[in-house]
């Protein structure tokens, strides 16, 4: 596997070299590679937890943070569910060559937009280890090679699985540099891997504003953003109640370090009375800090001593933890406003049982996905019946959503004729 013992430029240059037969192997070969990757990573269990605890301990000694800490771990079931994931995605039917549409024009000429690889995906990402072979496997199916460059937090396990990942695709004959990793985590590495024009087709970050700041301040290759989640709940007025609790305990208890984790609870007036005071009490007894607004208060009822006034900059915070901001709102509209507003455009939900409050809502809100009456929590490639993503993008252009196979390539229009010439 290749590593900063050679240069990021060496590394990127090794990825453009593979990429170019990866396009043209066939699909079977490919597969088998996800194949043995997933194999491997069973086999070497051992030798993952022991780097992953080396990465523990120094989290730990550092003070990362109860929620870094969980996106860090990592333990056989775990790993069992990363290399089950990574086989899914070998079972996907292949994107490579499918024709996206195609046509004959009056001179006789067959035109064709078929799909094809990016080239050189580089994924930068803090903290997520999975993230490794998720993003190995997406790039391997979809024809493309992939530089990886973790955080310093997860340095060691990240080492073992790209080097299992590597190792694994080559040993069944896909080319060298198809998987590599720059080590690292220091900021001129990432502004060299940024402007390997030429070289990297894409870059996808997956980690904080601070990440995405130095992206937007030096890349010169195209970035899609796999962008922070402030998301929200909306309980409308005419919500199932016991729904609606459900699906905000969900959204902000189940995994609140993650990006799809719910940040903030808006709630109808007139649902208000009866709802806030058992889901707040709910909240509070699964261990989640309230920040709420004046009318949140007055409904509180005992729990009011527990309660902190919310501020401006909570309305915009993703806390990544077991916080949540709480508002009272009187209509759909201003729920749309607010999340337009604060949101991230990542994935917002309405709990309602009103079709016109439901349409309503997946019309007015701007978010890559939208959930009526049910948790923001599935915002994820694998629930999303795609396999594995690389991860969530919140913009506009070629990408948005979960980032996966289809997202991962290109298209060409292949063109057929029988001699024909412009005139």
């Amino acid at each position: 596997m290749t590593t900063t013992a050679s240069s990021v430029a060496e590394i990127c240059a090794g990825a453009k070299r593979a990429s170019r037969r990866l396009a043209r192997l066939d699909a079977a070969t490919r597969n088998a590679g996800i194949v043995a990757m997933a194999d491997a990573l069973e086999e070497r269990t051992g030798e993952i937890l022991a780097a992953n605890a080396r990465d523990m301990e120094a989290g730990r000694e550092a003070g990362i943070g109860a929620a870094l800490l969980d996106r860090l771990m990592l333990d056989e079931a775990r790993i069992a569910g990363i290399a089950a994931d990574a086989r899914k995605v070998a079972l996907l039917p292949d994107p490579l060559g499918e024709t996206i549409e195609g046509w004959r024009l009056e001179n006789g000429l067959d035109v064709r937009k078929v799909r094809v690889p990016l080239g050189v995906v580089a994924v930068v990402y803090e903290a997520r280890p999975n993230v490794t072979i998720d993003c190995s496997a997406l790039c391997i199916k979809s024809g493309n090679a992939i530089v990886l460059r973790g955080s310093s937090t997860a340095a060691h396990s990240n080492a073992v699985l790209a080097a299992i990942a590597s190792e694994a695709v080559r040993s069944v004959g896909l080319p060298e540099g198809s998987v590599s990793l720059v080590h690292g985590g220091g900021r001129e590495e990432l502004v060299e891997l940024a402007t390997q024009d030429g070289l990297v087709d894409l870059i996808i970050p997956r980690g904080g504003e601070g990440l995405k700041a130095t992206l937007k301040e030096h890349a010169t290759v195209p970035v899609i953003y796999a962008a922070s989640g402030n998301c929200h709940v909306f309980v409308d007025a005419d919500a199932n109640l016991d729904d609606a609790v459900a699906i905000v305990l969900n959204a902000k208890v189940q995994r609140p370090g993650v990006c799809n984790a719910a940040e903030t609870l808006l709630v109808h007036a007139d649902a208000a009375p009866a709802f806030l005071p058992r889901a707040l009490r709910e909240l509070r007894e699964a261990g989640v800090e309230l920040r709420v607004d004046g009318r949140t208060r007055s409904l509180a009822g005992e729990l009011v001593g527990s309660l902190a006034e919310a501020t401006e900059e909570d309305w915009s915070t993703e806390y990544h933890a077991l916080i949540l901001a709480v508002k009272v709102v009187d209509s759909v509209d201003e729920a749309i406003e607010h999340i337009n507003r604060y949101g991230s455009g990542h994935s917002e939900a309405i709990v309602t049982g009103s079709l016109e409050s439901a349409q309503a809502f997946e019309q007015g809100v701007d978010a890559a996905c939208v959930y009526v009456n049910a948790s923001t929590r599935f915002t994820d490639g694998a629930q999303f019946g795609l396999g594995a993503e690389i991860g969530n993008s919140t913009q506009k252009l070629h990408a948005r959503g979960p980032i996966a196979l289809r997202e991962l390539c290109s298209y060409k229009y292949v063109v057929v004729g029988s001699g024909q010439v412009r005139p």
